[in-house]
């Protein structure tokens, strides 16, 4: 089975992009309000890109009336804003954040999760996060005046301490539990791994005696 992209609707195109590139990791953005309300909005159109200089790109999209995402309105206000990622503990809170709040309630408070100062920017992080990046925008590409994929400069991370072995620079594994977004409702659990021994190259022939 086959399809031109363009011969499928965009909600179409969206299934059909969704149902196949699993799991994407979930970027939890936490961003400030005009009137310092805190807000936390999950995002699975995420991954990093590069370390030096550090970048995440984040896809923001409209809500299905049209209205801007508070996470837009507050990026495009302070250009600041933390990545979060979620493990399975705060799974279920990651779920409920995603729902349509309104400005004036910040899902943190809501749901009672708790806050953490940033270093270099205004937007707090997620205390309990396992992992965190405090970013300010790098670069934003506008597409269809319907999304914006915002590209984001990481300036400082936060590692949960159980988490990480700061001589070997690995993260305990044992330890991490993080969750994967499918679509729709659905998650997965990543504990199920699989390990290979270390990739070779073709070995070069024998010289001849």
């Amino acid at each position: 089975m086959q399809y031109a992209a363009s011969e499928l609707s965009q909600h179409e195109r969206y299934k059909v992009l969704i149902s196949f590139v699993l799991p994407r990791p979930i970027a939890w953005l936490t961003t400030i309000g005009l009137t310092g309300t805190v807000n936390a909005a999950p995002f699975s159109f995420f991954n990093v890109f590069a370390e030096d200089p550090p970048l995440v790109m984040v896809a923001v999209n409209k809500r299905p009336d049209g209205r801007l995402k508070d996470t837009w309105i507050n990026i495009q206000r302070t250009g600041e804003f933390v990545v979060n990622l979620t493990d399975e503990p705060l799974a279920r809170a990651m779920h409920d954040s995603s729902g349509d709040f309104p400005p004036d309630i910040g899902e943190p408070d809501y749901l009672g999760l708790k806050l953490a100062p940033s270093v270099d920017i205004a937007p707090p992080r997620l205390a309990d996060a396992p992992w965190a990046m405090e970013c300010k925008t790098w670069q934003v590409l506008n597409v269809k005046d319907d999304r914006q994929l915002i590209i984001g400069e990481g300036l400082r991370f936060h590692i949960r301490d159980e988490l990480w072995d700061p001589k070997a620079m690995r993260v305990h594994m044992e330890k991490y539990h993080p969750i994967g977004r499918m679509f729709a409702d659905r998650y997965c659990r990543t504990d199920d791994r699989v390990v290979f021994p270390a990739a070779e190259g073709p070995k070069k022939a024998a010289a001849a005696d």
